[in-house]
């Protein structure tokens, strides 16, 4: 097992799958890891939608580019796409959220995102967010009300061998951190 740091560090956007399908009990870690997130008046506004049928699947990843905007071709290769639908909050934090102006769901619908894809990492599994895709279209695939919100979609599989880690490209530490006051 990774410690914390090592985990961060080697977890990243995989846009290259291998074709060999992910074990359930991994896909079923990762959904754990992403249900005990935690999230404002543990409201847990969120659902999952896994999409596993290799049919349904490419066409669920083919909301994501179209013949100019290719960037998300990549989509097709991951055998399954987790559907991310950000559901309604409990009352207090919707209302919270309107006083504040502030939406905690989407917020919460992130956290959860990032517990499901550190544990994929922690797996060896590559992932990657997505958020261009079209959305009523994926609704339609998938049955989703139209008055659901999805969030984002996360692809899952492992990452081709030939794959290597990155250097992760971070604005410096005292780029991003102030002590006591913005600078």
């Amino acid at each position: 097992m990774k410690n914390f740091t090592d985990l961060i560090k080697t977890r990243q956007s995989v846009r290259r799958y291998d074709p060999r399908p992910v074990e359930k009990e991994k896909l079923l870690q990762c959904l754990e890891a992403a249900r005990l997130a935690p999230s404002a008046s543990n409201s847990q506004p969120w659902y999952f939608v896994v999409v596993d049928d290799p049919e349904l699947k490419n066409k669920v990843a083919g909301t994501t580019f179209d013949p100019v905007l290719t960037f998300n071709k990549f989509a097709l290769q991951a055998p399954i796409i987790i559907v991310m639908i950000t559901e309604k909050a409990k009352f207090i934090t919707r209302l919270a959220s309107k006083i504040k102006k502030r939406d905690w769901s989407l917020i919460d619908t992130g956290i959860a995102a990032e517990h499901f894809c550190l544990q994929a990492a922690e797996l060896e599994l590559g992932t990657c967010m997505i958020g261009w895709f079209n959305e009523k279209k994926v609704k339609e695939l998938l049955g989703i009300p139209e008055n659901k919100f999805i969030g984002l979609l996360i692809t899952l599989g492992y990452p081709l061998e030939s794959y290597h880690l990155r250097e992760k490209s971070r604005k410096s530490f005292d780029e991003i951190v102030g002590f006591n006051r913005y600078k």
